[in-house]
């Protein structure tokens, strides 16, 4: 199927062949239909599926259309995101895709001052693209105005609540008209997920791609055991091979992306980090110098790199192998888009090796161990499991009571030898 075979306007059309783009998506070729017949969607898929096209073109076909009727400036679609670097993201997109529709998008999220966002809204917006933190602010000043919104989108719902947002989300909801187009999209969906869709969803249609387990099929995926300590040795040595053109490493934490940017600064590997304590201004830089390839080395959190859409990305590197396994196939997904290949490769040390088991449980594959590995795990450097450990403490402590009551006992019958007393 092409997108001239969609039903899309001239407009929307001729913006998509100045980007090549002749062939949609699962998702898009999915979708896009039932979105322009005003059917409410559950969309279960993963980053990188091509979503953010599936959502945002026929919400623009449809906007415009019903512009051309009533060209009053008022917010007509809200799409809720859950990071600033997202919301950005889907903000250009709407301006490629809408190009020659001349209708007015903006994106608003906390971190920078408010009155820029502000004064784009007074002038008017058809579209509005929001996280929900600096949205709410917005909503209790009486800045913004939902009363018109026709069509609504929840984008990555499953990291609204990992990130806490549904309650804020909630509030949104409710200020918002009863009668209107839903778009719900969500990688995984926990209970809490499945209940939000049932409440604020009506008669509609599950577009399900990308099972979890095959999103990884076209990645290349390598594990090296080593050690906490030999870890930034093994990352720098890996990023001396000038075939990882671009790297996107992650981190646990953010005082770890920190660190490791710091550590290959110091052997000369150009690398920024991009984590929720830095500044927008700084991330959006950061991210900026990383796509124009002015820095080889992005270093980020998972929540800090959820949405980020890299063109081209040869490899993504666990620093730290992450906790749920689910974060393992977002994080990997991104040197994968569209069916290109990748290379993904983890560092593992010992404490993370159920992890590791986790992971390819979900995947339903082994990844295979590098052994040419110049810093390889010491096993018997490692610490025994906390229960045999603490087995082994209480032995030990048993050993102990017995030597000091030994010494006891030599030491009384000493004394009475010496007293003479037999």
């Amino acid at each position: 199927m092409k997108f001239e075979d969609l039903n899309l306007i001239k407009e929307i059309n001729k913006a998509l062949k100045d980007e090549g783009y002749d062939n949609p998506t699962s998702i898009q070729e999915q979708a896009i239909p039932h979105v322009l017949k005003g059917r409410d969607v559950l969309g279960c898929a993963q980053t990188g599926t091509g979503k953010t096209a599936a959502f945002a073109i026929p919400i623009i076909q449809k906007i415009y259309e019903q512009k051309i009727k009533n060209s009053k400036n008022y917010i007509k679609a809200l799409i809720l995101t859950p990071t600033r670097e997202l919301a950005v993201q889907i903000e250009e997109s709407f301006r490629v895709y809408g190009r020659y529709t001349n209708l007015k998008y903006l994106s608003i999220f906390g971190g920078v001052s408010q009155n820029p966002q502000t004064e784009m809204l007074r002038r008017g917006v058809d579209v509005l693209i929001a996280t929900p933190g600096r949205l709410n602010d917005l909503i209790n000043q009486r800045q913004v105005n939902l009363q018109n919104v026709s069509m609504f989108v929840l984008d990555e719902a499953d990291r609204m609540l990992d990130m806490g947002f549904i309650h804020d989300v909630k509030k949104i909801i409710n200020v918002m008209p009863n009668k209107r187009q839903t778009l719900l999209f969500s990688a995984t969906m926990p209970k809490e997920i499945t209940d939000l869709v049932n409440t604020i969803l009506v008669d509609y249609v599950k577009v399900v791609v990308t099972p979890v387990s095959s999103t990884v099929d076209n990645i290349k995926q390598y594990i090296y055991f080593t050690d906490k300590g030999n870890k930034k040795k093994l990352l720098v040595n890996l990023l001396k091979d000038t075939k990882i053109n671009s790297a996107l490493v992650f981190t646990r934490t953010k005082h770890e992306a920190d660190k490791v940017v710091k550590d290959l600064i110091a052997n000369k590997i150009t690398a920024q980090a991009i984590h929720g304590d830095k500044s927008q201004g700084a991330r959006q830089l950061a991210l900026n110098n990383f796509k124009c390839r002015a820095i080889r080395v992005l270093v980020a959190t998972d929540i800090a790199a959820r949405g980020i859409d890299i063109d081209e990305l040869s490899h993504v590197i666990n620093y730290n192998l992450p906790e749920m396994p689910e974060n393992y196939v977002h994080r990997i997904g991104r040197t994968g888009r569209a069916g290109h290949g990748g290379t993904a490769i983890s560092l593992c040390e010992y404490e993370e090796k159920e992890y590791l088991t986790n992971i390819q449980k979900l995947i339903k594959k082994s990844i295979t161990v590098v052994y040419e590995n110049p810093y390889p795990m010491l096993i018997t450097t490692v610490a025994p499991k906390s229960e045999n450990s603490q087995k082994r403490q209480r032995m030990e402590i048993k050993e102990v009571k017995k030597v000091k009551k030994k010494k006891e006992i030599f030491k009384k019958s000493y004394a009475n030898y010496a007293k003479g007393i037999v």
